[in-house]
């Protein structure tokens, strides 16, 4: 079975910079997308970033020119770089990724289970 493992959280300080990581692992034929998201306790979950195989990045505005997504294809890993982090930056980040088990199979969005970030003012 497909899972997504995230790390990389923690306690930190405005300013400071993190570093997440993702790695999908499993019966996997292909992945296509990868992404962040993020949920504040009282808030809906929303986007934070995304990269497709071809390795275009989409952001939301709150982060860009602070945040980069990468990925190591041969690994299947994402990566989340967040600097110049914000206490409005504190939430629960979570990888996403639209993974196909099989050639030419349904493509899936599988979700880790979260890590959590906090950013201390």
């Amino acid at each position: 079975q497909v899972q997504l493992v995230e790390s990389g959280g923690g306690l930190v300080q405005a300013g400071k910079s993190l570093r997440l990581s993702c790695v999908a692992s499993g019966n996997i034929f292909s992945i296509n997308a990868m992404g962040w998201y993020r949920q504040a306790p009282g808030t809906q979950r929303e986007l934070v970033a995304t990269i497709i195989s071809g390795g275009t990045t989409n952001y939301a505005d709150s982060v860009k020119g602070r945040f980069t997504i990468s990925r190591d294809n041969a690994k299947n890993t994402v990566y989340l770089e967040m600097n110049s982090l914000k206490p409005e930056d504190t939430a629960v980040y979570y990888c996403k990724a639209r993974i196909s088990l099989v050639r030419g199979g349904y493509e899936y969005a599988y979700w880790g289970q979260g890590t959590q970030v906090t950013v201390s003012s």
